[in-house]
């Protein structure tokens, strides 16, 4: 336990590596208790560190301005730290398969700057086997040193909930893995220091990796059910909504909704699985399966949205659809594999270039990733369809004496009101008159 008490007392430091939605909590968090090194290659959002804003709204501003994280985008300050965390993404390519580029980049920058007695923990989402297989070989050459003589490795699946205030990362049970008992109960110690829930000790590093995609692979599953029940209740006009109600009065229901899943997590660590699965000649049924209903859901959405438009006598290609929100979940600023993106495709198959609303979305990322320019809430009007795609605080909020201001002047027959997340109350409105259609 020598590194974990000369990290307590502060003579040796943590390194943060890659400060996006997991990496800058978990270094905020350790630097109440430790010297800590936080590192992203961009200099552009280090600098936002640095200016006390936390683009991420995961721990907020104040938050940011009061630690003692040293932010830096130089990878040779990481010399100075023995215990390296890496909290890179890890997307996947165009045809589905695993995207290692971060991780193996991650990976040499940590191997130049590796000295004897070091501890590299991997955060980032991997299917079994990369940690050894793939990074301590990356380690290795760049470094020059030996896996188990100079430095041991472990692996920690991240746990973070994005625009989650009550499940936070030191309320989370931490499963932590590695290479030997001695390196184990070092990443153990090392994590307990900020996690009030406690770790997992898991058997193995593969244990660790494995249960990672497992956990996302299983809540997409369960997901993907429901959004196939919503399909076939909307062919049956019975409300998914009521059903899920009444369903949920069972002491042992699951309480899963349907709708889009995206984000880096839910939407991509099952192909991490399928991936290896099928490396090993074993064809995914149930988890495939499950990917291509949710990655379905969109254009599903927006045929709905085209049909609603028909039955309201709407032109379609002069329709005006507004979408009210475009992040992969709710009062998060994350646009990354958002899942509303496919809603707008498909209306853009119609000749519909729908506005787009989302006050938690930054404006540049939007701009730059996806090509699409936000609107304010108070800007819009003169809509012929209103799409609650996220449920944002903001949209939670809007008051239904106030939804005529963002329709055009004509019945509320043909006012039409898309609510993918089931927010609004759908009574009042139909019994309003609104043309009204929920997942």
């Amino acid at each position: 336990m020598k590194l974990f008490n000369n990290i307590v007392a502060k003579k040796e430091q943590i390194a943060v590596i890659g400060l996006g939605y997991v990496g800058m909590p978990l270094a905020v968090a350790f630097a109440r208790k430790a010297a800590v090194i936080g590192y992203d290659l961009s200099e552009e959002k280090v600098n936002l560190y640095k200016k006390g804003i936390d683009p991420t709204n995961e721990v907020g501003d104040k938050a940011i301005q009061e630690t003692s994280v040293q932010f830096t985008s130089r990878e040779d300050e990481l010399k100075s730290a023995k215990f390296h965390i890496v909290a890179v993404p890890t997307p996947i390519n165009s045809d589905k398969t695993p995207n290692l580029g971060p991780v193996e980049t991650a990976s040499e920058i940590v191997g130049r700057n590796l000295t004897k007695g070091s501890i590299v923990v991997y955060e980032s989402t991997v299917y079994p086997g990369v940690t050894e297989d793939f990074c301590i070989p990356i380690l290795e050459k760049t470094s020059g040193l030996i896996c188990g003589r100079d430095f041991k490795v472990g692996y920690s699946p991240e746990r973070i909930n994005p625009g989650d205030k009550v499940n936070v990362l030191e309320k989370i049970m931490k499963i932590v893995s590695g290479m030997d008992e001695e390196s184990l109960e070092e990443i153990a110690s090392v994590y307990e220091l900020v996690i009030e829930a406690g770790v997992h000790r898991a058997g193995s590093i593969k244990v660790a990796e494995a249960a990672k995609v497992v956990e996302n692979s299983q809540r997409d599953i369960n997901i993907a059910f429901m959004n196939e029940l919503a399909m076939v209740f909307d062919r049956m006009n019975i409300d998914t909504k009521e059903v899920i109600d009444a369903m949920n009065t069972k002491w042992n229901a699951l309480k899963f909704y349907p709708g889009l899943v995206g984000g880096h997590c839910i939407g991509i660590d099952p192909y991490y699985f399928i991936y290896e699965a099928e490396k090993l000649g074993y064809h995914s049924q149930i988890i495939l399966s499950g990917r291509k209903i949710n990655d379905g859901m969109g254009q599903f959405i927006g045929d709905a949205i085209i049909k609603k438009l028909i039955l309201a006598n709407k032109v379609v290609k002069e329709a005006k659809v507004v979408i009210l929100g475009m992040t992969f979940k709710e009062n998060c600023p994350d646009i990354r594999n958002s899942k509303v993106i496919d809603i707008i495709d498909s209306l853009e198959e119609y000749g519909i270039k729908p506005v787009v609303v989302d006050p938690h979305a930054d404006k540049e990322a939007a701009r730059k990733e996806y090509r699409i320019e936000l609107t304010e809430l108070e800007e819009v009007q003169d809509a012929d369809c209103l799409v609650f795609a996220v449920a944002h605080h903001e949209f939670k909020k809007v008051d239904l004496d106030s939804l005529d201001d963002f329709f055009g002047v004509f019945n509320n027959e043909q006012k039409v009101i898309v609510d993918v997340k089931s927010i609004l109350p759908k009574r009042e409105l139909e019994e309003k008159g609104y043309s009204y259609w929920n997942l």
